[in-house]
Order: C-alpha cells, then structure tokens, then sequence
C-alpha cells in the first residue's frame, strides 16, 4: 500500500517543480538571466536592491552592472521558488528515512537538485554559456520527471495500468523528445528563436542558407557574456531548422504511439499534449514569440514529457504484472 504521507510530499514537489521551470523560461525569455550579477544573491542582498541608498550600494560593488529591479525579480523569484524545491527535497529524504521507505529515489532527486543549484551558479558566473543554460534546462526537466516517476512508483495509479502499450516504441518516443527539449534549450540560450520568421518555410527557402558547425559548436567561445548571443544569422538559422526537424520526428514517432494507444485514455491525452505543443511551436513563429506562447511552450513540454514517462511506465509496470 502506498505511504500516503510521501506520495502527497512528492506531488507537492511535482507541483513546485513545474512551477521553477515556468519561472525558469519566463526569466530566460525577459532577457533575465543576469538581473543579479552574483549569486546566490542579488548585488550582495538576499532581495533586490530598490531604494536609493541600496541602489547605489550595489552600483559600487557591481560598477558595470546597473541595477535593474525588472529583470532582477523574475531572477530572483525563480531562485527562491528552486530553493524551496531543494528544501523539500531534503525533507524528503529524511521522510523516506524515517519511514523505513527505499531511499535510492530520494537520494537520487536531492543529488539532481544539488546539481542543478550548481548549475543554476554556473549560468550567472559564466555569463549565460549556452552549454550550461542548456544544461540547467534539461536538469530542470530531469529533476519534474523524477520525481513524478517516484510519485507514480509510489502511487501506481489506474491510468498507468494498461495492456497493448509497445515498450520499443514508447522508449524510443521518450528519447526523441527528451533530444527534441535540448534542441528546444539550444534555441532559446543561442537567441536562436525567430531566426526563421515564417512557417513551414525558412526565409523563404526550404533549405536556407545555415553554417551547422557553428550552430552546434559546443566549444564556442563567450565574452564578456552572452545576454543577446553572439552567433552569426545562419548559425542561429542552423539552430532553429534542426528544432523544426526535430519537432516533425517527435511528431512522427510520439504520434505513432499515440494512434497505437488511441483507445487508452493515457494515449489520448498524450496525442491532445502532442497536437498542443505543435500548435504553440507554430505560434511563435507566426506571432513573433509572445510571452505567453512562449513560457505555455515550455511548459507544454514538460508535460509532453511527464505524458511519455507515464506511458513508458505503463509499458513496463503492466509487463511486470501479467
């Protein structure tokens, strides 16, 4: 029978963890990400500098960096709401201990967020890198899936109890899209987003003019940062075709795994997640990258994602069962 008590802690934990992705895109997206120029934070004060006095404070200790109070709480909301998530993932750990629960999963979540907090350091004091924005993201949403995978393990609920699940292609799904959400990070942290501005077309061109080793170059160089990036319009474009690309494979084989569950209602909610998030990737080309189109795409990705870890533990937990 499950631990009601650590299946209710951990889906209070899902819910504070879609919230710090949410915040997370939102930061990236108003050009937030070095509001605070240190870290953990802000201009030397755990809030944000706002009146005169701790204004010109922070300007002294920080000369090149003007305080910008817009940018600096989104920044530092989002570090307060992940802070909170680590926390409570301490106290998950202790509350399986005490509990006589399995604490591999505990222990695992809390050593993903404690690499994360690294990485969320690492984005400030290396200036907005690509490779670890892009990092942080995926973290972002390893740390959402694992702990809906525990809640899953430790609740087993109805809709995760299906036959007629293909085990090959519910894996193979995953992994496109987890590949399809690190693209989707790469666009963002290169500013790579509107680098087509027209759709299903790319400047006009099925095949646009693209520089692909610069545009996947991991070992690019960054400096003084890298707040609006620094690659060239046809490296950007590389970058935004190879997001198209894998939207179109993500459509292909997700979609083939939601027609062949079509008559569980896990599969139909998955297809409806899939549809959605293929509707806003569309939006915001045409539209420009609203705000809103923008922060729901990044969360219809994670939902994306939780709809494909449950069909994959559906596969394997109904396998185990018969």
């Amino acid at each position: 029978m499950a631990d009601q008590l650590l299946a209710r802690v951990v889906g209070f934990g899902i819910i504070l963890a879609i919230v710090v992705v949410v915040l997370g895109a939102y930061t990236r997206l108003v050009d937030a990400g070095l509001g605070c120029p240190d870290w953990p934070g802000c201009y030397g004060f755990i809030g944000v500098p706002e009146s005169q006095e701790e204004i010109a404070r922070a300007e002294l200790l920080y000369p090149g960096t003007p305080v910008e109070p817009e940018k600096a709480w989104p920044e530092m909301v989002h570090r307060y709401f992940a802070t909170g998530l680590g926390v409570l993932c301490v106290v998950l750990v202790v509350l399986a201990y005490r509990r006589k629960a399995r604490l591999k999963m505990p222990l695992l979540i809390l050593g993903l967020v404690v690499v994360q907090g690294a990485f969320g350091a690492w984005t400030v004091t290396l200036k907005l890198w690509p490779q670890v924005v892009t990092a942080h993201l995926l973290g972002g949403f390893a740390t959402l899936s694992l702990l809906f995978l525990y809640w899953l393990l430790l609740k087993r609920p109805s809709f995760v109890v299906a036959n007629g699940i293909p085990t090959r292609l519910a894996t193979l799904g995953l992994v496109v899209l987890v590949v399809q959400i690190g693209l989707g990070g790469w666009v963002s942290s290169n500013y790579a987003a509107l680098s087509c501005p027209d759709f299903p077309l790319c400047h006009g061109q099925v095949l646009p003019s693209m520089d692909l080793a610069k545009g996947f170059d991991v070992f690019q160089r960054v400096g003084p940062n890298y707040l609006g990036g620094q690659l060239s319009n046809e490296a950007r474009i590389a970058i935004h075709v190879g997001h198209r690309v894998g939207a179109f494979l993500v459509l292909a084989v997700v979609g083939t795994l939601v027609w062949q569950t079509r008559n569980l209602k896990l599969g139909q909610v998955v297809g409806g997640l899939l549809l959605l998030q293929f509707i806003l990737g569309i939006s915001n080309v045409v539209f420009n990258l609203p705000l809103v189109v923008a922060v729901m795409h990044n969360a219809g990705g994670g939902a994306l994602l939780l709809g494909a870890v449950a069909l994959n533990f559906a596969a394997r937990n109904t396998a185990k069962e018969s």
